[in-house]
């Protein structure tokens, strides 16, 4: 072969060879092409993103492919022809979940940019403003720009802005601290403390950096080592040291709050009015959220001042534990203190299910009956937890409402041919549920309760009971409990809670909250199936039982999950005497916390009382949904009106011990 014609082959091959990025694509399936587009977007790799997309045009969700395509090419290509390309996607997807997903992306990065005149004109348009950075953008647009508002008035929103943020250390909310620091509206101290109270350490120390006159290794020292820092300044402190010391003892409160609260009482009298309330609201905070029982008389020595002021970094959470150190005070309820406490909440959380509740339990120990039923009446009509404690207090019975007339099979029907409820039932058949609830969400926007109460029928025909109950629970006239409370498998579960000797109302409760009955889901943390069961604790409890044949390939079985989940909900059941409420903290948090929260009461409390102050957020929650659900399944199943209060019984001290379950 001669030299020209070698080269003319190898040329041929290497114009024939698909480049690397396209190599496979060709042998992907459709769906498995949109998985790998979608991974290619989430590491940043164009090349292949592109060659996927090549062949994702006349896939069912190929406007996802266009969305992270345009999206990895906002922060890189030049900003005309990135904002042109937007427009023309906009107008393309005029009316979806994506085009609306694409603003709010193109919203931050013109936030970023500062380009404020296109971020004004553009955020109206908005849908879903759900993004921490994009408030603290939309803040910082209207603060510079003023809007013919007092500068003082929007400073102070956008304090609260930033102190409502969870991700205060981000890019946008970062540009609204420099503008209020650069116009001396925020003191750079206010933020400092709110980074280190959210654990943002590395942000607070560069923002600390620019303090005049400060010593960073003296801030770093107050930061990493803050009871060796206080032990050395336990005596006198500078105008720059009593602001150090307050860092210091915010540090510490998080891991040592009985620590904390001797290193402030020695430094008390520095400290004005407004520092005490943050420093021993920031104690009693900690305090009661590790059940102390200290934490009443912490919170205490930070009088009025607790919770308030723009720089609480997180005033809400501060206050709404002081309630709940209140409650669980050792002596019995604090009702004065909850009273007081309540009112000081902002009016928005002072309007929660929860705070109205208390509030008027307080306010009935004070023997304000009149005030306090009104309380009741302003929620009793909701159907969560703290609406039905609130009708029992009313002494009305807890029962359903009447069941509205079902919608027509062609109502139903209808929803066949809704491109979004497509793209959403597409997602859930690749596993990928969270962007199909956003897509199913989206399409409820403007329903009224009949189209809702279609809708959530139609997702029962597909077999979707998640989004029937989620689509069902949007109603506000008509309300069909059996779309929000469906009982699914009932012989099979039924049978396994009889074996476990369970309350099959309980044993659903749980699962509702568990999966809301997707057979087949998988948490992030590992757990599967409609009793969300943790392999490691089937393997358990199937050689407790001796069940021979079980494999973990089995665990999203029907009968194999409600086999495990109802013996471990027992298991978990006895071990803590036999309490629903303990049991169902330990079904979600493990059986140890739960022992230990028992183990810290200082007398007997009220159910209520207990699920309130557990210290996890999502387990606090979790108790009270199930004990709820419970309550709506019991009157499905018995046809009668039923008792909250009497399944939330008394929580009674007992040493925590050891239990031998994971």
């Amino acid at each position: 072969m001669s030299f020209r014609l070698a080269v003319s082959c190898i040329a041929a091959l290497l114009i024939a060879a698909p480049p690397p990025a396209a190599a496979n694509v060709a042998t992907l399936s459709p769906d498995d092409a949109f998985l790998a587009a979608r991974e290619a977007a989430r590491v940043g790799d164009e090349e292949r993103l592109a060659a996927l997309a090549a062949v994702l045009e006349e896939h069912p969700l190929a406007s996802y492919v266009e969305f992270w395509r345009l999206q990895v090419r906002l922060h890189s290509d030049p900003q005309e022809q990135v904002d042109a390309a937007v427009a023309r996607f906009l107008e393309r997807h005029a009316g979806t979940y994506v085009a609306d997903r694409m603003r709010l992306e193109w919203l931050l990065a013109l936030g970023a940019r500062g380009d404020h005149a296109t971020f004004s004109r553009e955020l109206p348009r908005l849908v879903w403003n759900d993004d921490g950075q994009l408030r603290c953008y939309a803040m910082l647009v209207r603060y510079t720009r003023n809007e013919g508002r007092r500068i003082d008035e929007l400073a102070r929103e956008a304090r609260r802005v930033l102190a409502a943020s969870r991700e205060s250390g981000g890019e946008g909310c970062m540009a609204l601290t420099d503008a209020l620091l650069a116009s001396a509206h925020i003191s750079p101290w206010e933020r400092v403390r709110a980074l280190v109270e959210q654990n943002q350490i590395a942000t607070a120390k560069r923002l600390a950096a620019a303090i005049p006159n400060l010593d960073a290794a003296q801030f770093a020292q107050a930061v990493d080592r803050p009871a060796a820092w206080l032990a050395a300044h336990e005596r006198r402190l500078t105008e720059t040291q009593r602001e150090l010391a307050i860092v210091a003892i915010v540090r510490l409160a998080r891991d040592e709050p009985a620590l904390a609260a001797r290193y402030a009482g020695a430094l008390d009298l520095h400290f004005s009015p407004e520092q005490r309330g943050i420093v021993w609201g920031r104690i009693g905070h900690m305090g009661a959220f590790k059940l102390l029982p200290e934490a009443v008389d912490w919170y205490r020595r930070g009088g009025e001042q607790v919770g308030t002021g723009d720089d609480a970094a997180r005033a809400d959470e501060v206050l709404e534990w002081q309630v709940r150190a209140a409650l669980r005070a050792p002596r019995g309820p604090d009702w004065e203190m909850v009273r007081s406490t309540i009112e000081r909440m902002p009016a928005d959380l002072r309007r929660e299910p929860a705070w109205v509740y208390w509030y008027g339990r307080a306010l009935a120990a004070d023997g304000r009956d009149g005030e306090a039923q009104a309380q009741y009446r302003s929620i009793a009509h909701r159907f969560n937890f703290y609406g039905k404690l609130a009708a029992e207090e009313l002494g009305l019975p807890i029962a359903l409402p009447p069941r509205p007339t079902p919608p027509t099979e062609q109502q139903v029907a209808g929803f066949a041919v809704n491109a979004g409820f497509d793209r959403a039932l597409k997602f859930y058949e690749l596993g990928l549920r969270v962007e199909g609830n956003r897509e199913w969400s989206w399409q409820l926007r403007g329903f009224d309760d009949r189209k809702l109460l279609a809708a959530a029928e139609y997702a029962r025909s597909r077999g979707v009971y998640d989004r029937m109950i989620a689509t069902s629970e949007r109603t506000r006239e008509e309300h069909d409990f059996t779309q929000r409370f469906p009982a699914p498998h009932r012989e099979t579960l039924a049978r396994h809670a009889q074996a476990a000797g369970l309350d099959e109302t309980w044993v659903y409760g749980l699962i509702r909250q568990e999966s809301r009955f997707i057979q087949d889901a998988r948490s992030s943390a590992g757990a599967q199936g409609l009793m969300q069961i943790m392999p490691a604790t089937a393997r358990y409890v199937a050689r407790r039982m001796g069940v021979s044949d079980y494999r973990a390939a089995r665990l999203t079985d029907l009968d194999v999950n409600l086999q495990l989940g109802t013996a471990y909900l027992r298991m978990v059941f006895d071990d803590l005497d036999g309490h629903p409420v303990l049991a169902s903290a330990a079904y979600n948090a493990g059986p140890s916390r739960p022992r230990a929260w028992r183990a810290a009461l200082a007398r007997p409390v009220e159910g209520a009382i207990f699920a309130e102050t557990i210290p996890f957020n999502e387990t606090r929650d979790y108790v009270k949904r199930v004990m709820s659900n419970t309550v709506y399944y019991a009157a499905l199943f018995e046809k009668q009106a039923q008792s909250l209060k009497a399944r939330l019984g008394v929580v009674s001290p007992k040493a925590a011990g050891t239990t031998a379950l994971p």
